[in-house]
């Protein structure tokens, strides 16, 4: 173990991978039309009243200047058989978009066929975060679909799976 103030990345990197989340695809669409978008983990809700959401992007990735220049973004939350398309968009060397079906939300962004959720957001703030950027939106539409989400922990994908329900304990005999 590391003296306080001393972590190793790759021990912080190990450690955060035991965390089991969700994965999205994030998009925005650039004043010229064309779509961006990439896979996203790091994804909450924030707020029920205003209903806020936040997103954290890496300073680096392609799609940082397209999320701040356009006032809206879309948010698909992937189904547990997307897999593929969750590796697709997290490649930055291809046209994420090729040959992906999408319907076009009411706000402009793309929104990804197949997944288990939709949400449009329109951006209401942005803070900084180490090497990251912190993207507050505000949800302006949410629409639920079918399937079992898609999971990602221990740096493999997988699907939620039910517990089963553990048998109450008796009463103290009242």
């Amino acid at each position: 173990m590391n003296a306080p103030g001393h972590l190793d990345a790759a021990q912080f990197k190990a450690a955060m991978a035991c965390f089991a989340s969700g994965v999205t695809v994030v998009t925005a669409r650039a004043p010229d039309g064309t779509d961006h978008g990439m896979t996203v983990s790091s994804f909450c809700s924030l707020s029920l009243q205003p209903p806020l959401v936040l997103t954290c992007i890496d300073a680096s990735a392609t799609l940082l200047p397209h999320l701040l220049a356009a006032e809206t973004f879309g948010i698909s939350m992937l189904s547990a058989s997307q897999g593929a398309l969750s590796t697709r968009f997290a490649d930055q060397t291809i046209d994420r978009f090729d040959d992906v079906a999408f319907s076009r939300g009411a706000t402009g962004p793309a929104l990804l066929d197949g997944a288990v959720a939709h949400l449009e957001c329109r951006r209401v703030a942005v803070h900084p975060g180490g090497d990251h950027h912190i993207i507050v939106g505000e949800v302006l539409s949410a629409r639920v679909l079918t399937g079992s989400p898609l999971v990602y922990a221990q740096r493999a994908y997988g699907r939620v799976a039910p517990l089963p329900v553990e048998p109450r304990a008796p009463s103290d005999g009242s």
